[in-house]
């Protein structure tokens, strides 16, 4: 779908590839490594994962030489990411060479989209598993340590993972993801989620809100609440009322005063009064909204099939500078299109500087194998075109963003520390309830991790707020 990813936030964890915690090596019988790529589902799917894996005797280490086991949770939306993957397996099996009984395996998108390349033809991999089947995993490890090509991409209508606990990899364990529901509804034409993550289904709000409530307890402050298209969560079960995502939301936001509730992604359509009401009322649910745009103009709007106009979307930024005046916005933008004219371009950016977004996520379109757009349009924006209009979206994004923290010299926030600053260790960093990076001398207070501390905004940069604690 997209190539070139820019954003901007320099203290946030960066790159698209991690490996988890290591385990106490005596307490397994066997080792993995995972790398994930993608968007935080991937990241928070490779938790369950882990999960699984331990209760099957896999401990987890931080050198992929040490594993017996190597998994890459896979992404399918940009063509990069694939071609990193790519490029990672080739390493890997080299490393099989010196190591037959190395098993390596794919997760996640590319596995669905690419499994036959993958098993048969590159032979790359050993094990290709879905979203929908790691219950599978331990299966399949055996069929692969047997010789056999595993493979286990089915999609499912059910699944949600609601009953496994899952193992927190990389954690500073402060901030964590809570996944709410699975897969999309939304057939955007650019996109291949729904044919790699299958029909949207939402999680049991029980069990939601009973992990919140144990990372809580575990000294966790801060959850984010995730899904493809959040605000469309909607629980119903036999003999009880329904949940949808703005009740859901106010369930979590009660765990605790103390706990920060965040939420990804929205989607402009479905993010509805109850939710901002809901965010306006109480304090510790962040006045933060990722309200992905894509196109300002309305012709593109309608051939990527999302389901509103540029006056609506318009409308929708209005009624949250209105309910919500300290709100933060960032977005999603696709630069070159299929039939993009420079008047659509213009109108991109016009709405941008109308929406005065305090971050977005910008790519230049690049046609994904297997989605409605691929079928229907002819990608016929040169290259050249498109990299030009994304540099001209970049470059308005990085005067909005320089703008917004301007606007924020003077002011106090309350911080949530996540620990200490990646370019110094004399400071600390940390968030404020608009999703703002904010660096700050430790001096001499008695802080940690976890604590919540007020901070006055002196200075800043284009993606980075700078200050002083400030005692009340």
């Amino acid at each position: 779908m997209l190539e070139i990813a820019t954003k901007v936030h320099d203290e946030a964890r960066q790159g698209e590839a991690f490996a988890p915690f290591a385990n106490d090596p005596n307490k397994y019988q066997r080792r993995f490594y995972i790398e994930s790529y993608g968007c935080q589902m991937n990241f928070s799917d490779s938790e369950i994962v882990a999960s699984i894996l331990n209760g099957e005797g896999f401990g987890a280490t931080r050198n992929f030489e040490d594993a017996d086991l190597i998994l890459l949770n896979t992404c399918s939306i940009r063509e990069k990411a694939e071609q990193t993957v790519r490029k990672r397996l080739t390493e890997f099996k080299k490393l099989k060479q010196s190591r037959p009984s190395l098993l390596i395996g794919v997760l996640g998108c590319m596995a669905e989209r690419l499994k036959s390349k993958f098993l048969e033809e590159e032979k790359l991999v050993d094990i290709v598993v879905g979203p929908d089947a790691y219950r599978a995993l331990p299966q399949l490890i055996t069929e692969a340590d047997g010789g056999q090509k595993a493979v286990n991409v089915l999609l499912s209508r059910e699944e949600t993972y609601a009953d496994i606990s899952p193992v927190r990899l990389n954690s500073n364990g402060i901030t964590a993801f809570v996944s709410i529901m699975r897969g999309c509804n939304n057939m955007c034409t650019f996109c291949v989620v729904p044919f790699t993550r299958g029909r949207e289904r939402s999680r049991d709000h029980q069990s939601i809100l009973k992990e919140c409530a144990e990372l809580f307890e575990a000294g966790y402050k801060e959850v984010t609440l995730l899904g493809q298209n959040v605000d469309s969560y909607y629980y119903s079960s036999e003999g009880s009322q329904p949940v949808t995502f703005a009740q859901l939301l106010e369930m979590v936001a009660l765990i605790s005063p103390d706990l920060r509730v965040r939420f990804s992604t929205s989607h402009p359509k479905d993010i509805t009064d109850d939710v901002l009401h809901t965010m306006a009322k109480h304090e510790n649910i962040c006045k933060y909204i990722h309200l992905p745009l894509q196109s300002g103009s309305t012709r593109v709007l309608q051939l990527m099939n999302r389901s509103y106009s540029r006056e609506w979307y318009k409308a929708k930024v209005e009624r949250i500078r209105e309910l919500m005046p300290d709100c933060g916005i960032s977005s999603d933008i696709i630069a070159g299109f299929c039939t993009e004219t420079e008047e659509d371009h213009q109108d991109t950016l016009n709405l941008m500087e109308f929406s005065q977004y305090d971050m977005s996520y910008m790519f230049f379109y690049s046609e994904r194998p297997g989605t409605l757009a691929q079928r229907r349009y002819a990608d016929d924006v040169p290259e050249e075109v498109k990299k030009r209009r994304l540099q001209e979206i970049v470059e308005m994004q990085n005067g909005l963003s320089l703008k917004s923290n301007q606007n924020d010299l003077g002011k106090t926030f309350k911080v949530l520390i996540e620990g200490t600053s990646k370019r110094s260790e004399l400071h600390w960093m940390g968030r404020s309830s608009q999703n703002k990076v904010i660096v700050f001398a430790k001096e001499s207070y008695d802080l940690k991790p976890g604590d919540y501390v007020h901070v006055k905004v002196n200075d800043c940069t284009q993606a980075t707020l700078l200050g002083e604690i400030v005692v009340n």
